[in-house]
């Protein structure tokens, strides 16, 4: 699965501590889903689409091999 959680977060101007917080999670979890090494439940991938006002799709994407 590949994900803009990066990107999003560069644009609103986030470190991955804040957007840990704000979805409660650990600083941890949110580096590993922008390496691509997890895969965030769906609870978690809508909260974090809640945190950027975007649909799900927007920020994750599942790629040929999913």
């Amino acid at each position: 699965m590949k994900n803009r959680l990066k990107v999003e977060r560069a644009i609103m101007d986030f470190t991955q501590q804040q957007l840990a917080e704000l979805v409660g999670v650990s600083r941890q979890t949110i580096n590993a889903i922008e390496k691509g090494n997890y895969v965030p439940s769906t609870t978690l991938s809508l909260k974090l689409a809640r945190v950027f006002s975007k649909p799900v799709e927007e920020i994750f994407q599942l790629d040929e091999n999913d």
